[in-house]
């Protein structure tokens, strides 16, 4: 994490974040996404004890002087007043309360059961906001042909392995802009990738993905800023690891190049698409694809595993009674009621 973030957090902020890096081993993404959140927090704080006033822009709030004090005092209620202000004054959708909610939590865990800097964790009964499950957005099978089909870019063989890697594989952005050479084994068609928590996981490719890394291995530049990394970037002076905006940016103009930019299609929404294609097309099981995304939960799976709508058409064509009709009436039946008056 930059050090001009920590520059304005109070000590007990920097301790934590440092133990979410150190101890629990997230990435510098996660980090910053909880220095995002508890900055949020913290300022709100300043506002709810008066220290600044109630129409003070968030961005011009500094936390460096919150007293521990104001955190401890924080309440059940309080929370939930403040989930209120999220939602009423920052316009916070239900999914990023529900990350406020999952980082309050840690902080104030750390707090009082691992730095022992408070007595007790006021909002341990804190509720994470409802969700509303959607399914996800992906691509069908013959929109992925033509993406595929239609890459094209001065680096185009670059371009194709990458897209390649989230269609087949399934691996979130941060894995693939992740990988190294060496995490590459054509001998064992594998690829090894460092997930949520850097927690390592093999996965298995097939043909296509191995002939589009090696196609991109012999004109992928080198570099003395990133020797190691795999996906580089072009610039002629300053050749190094692609970044995850990078990555974005690439699949964006593919897709717009292919003319399915106006789907709302993401680098996360391949990832989609690769899981819903093994479940449909493929048949692999849910607790097979749990270990192929890197999920810890069987249950995170299943959202992939929706049917399409050629399957809920089979599966109500195949009923027994699918062809059961309605006998015909006899002639004297007039289409009323036969009720005792």
């Amino acid at each position: 994490m930059k050090d001009s973030y920590r520059q304005d957090c109070p000590a007990y902020l920097r301790d934590f974040l440092t133990y979410i890096r150190v101890v629990r081993n997230h990435t510098e993404h996660t980090e910053e996404n909880y220095f995002f959140d508890l900055r949020t927090f913290l300022r709100y704080l300043k506002i709810h004890n008066g220290d600044v006033p109630s129409d003070t822009p968030m961005s011009e709030i500094s936390i460096k002087d919150v007293p521990l004090e104001y955190v401890e005092n924080f309440s059940l209620m309080n929370a939930y007043e403040f989930m209120s202000f999220l939602m009423d004054e920052r316009n916070n959708i239900n999914s990023s309360r529900s990350r406020m909610t999952s980082s309050l939590r840690q902080f104030y865990e750390y707090l009082a059961s691992k730095a022992m800097l408070i007595k007790h964790n006021p909002i341990e009964q804190l509720e994470h906001p409802k969700s509303v499950q959607k399914l996800p957005k992906f691509l069908e099978l013959e929109q992925s042909r033509k993406l595929l089909s239609e890459i094209d870019s001065n680096n185009q063989k670059r371009d194709f392995c990458i897209i390649t890697l989230f269609l087949n594989c399934g691996m979130r952005l941060s894995e693939l802009v992740g990988l190294n050479v060496g995490d590459y084994s054509e001998e064992a068609r594998t690829l090894r990738v460092f997930g949520k928590g850097q927690k390592e996981r093999i996965i298995y490719i097939n043909d296509a993905c191995i002939s589009a890394i090696n196609d991109y291995l012999k004109v992928r530049p080198t570099s003395v800023i990133d020797p190691d990394a795999l996906f580089l970037s072009s610039h002629a002076n300053n050749i190094k690891r692609l970044s995850n905006r990078r990555v974005q940016r690439i699949v964006e103009d593919q897709l717009n190049r292919a003319g399915l930019g106006n789907l709302g299609i993401s680098t996360h929404k391949l990832r989609h698409t690769a899981a819903t294609l093994m479940y449909e097309y493929g048949g692999v099981d849910p607790m097979v694809l749990k270990d192929v995304l890197g999920h810890k939960s069987v249950a995170t799976t299943q959202i992939y595993t929706h049917l399409s709508d050629a399957d809920r058409k089979k599966a109500a064509e195949s009923s027994p009674l699918a062809d059961f009709k309605a006998p015909k009436r006899s002639d004297s039946d007039s289409g009323e009621d036969n009720e005792e008056k």
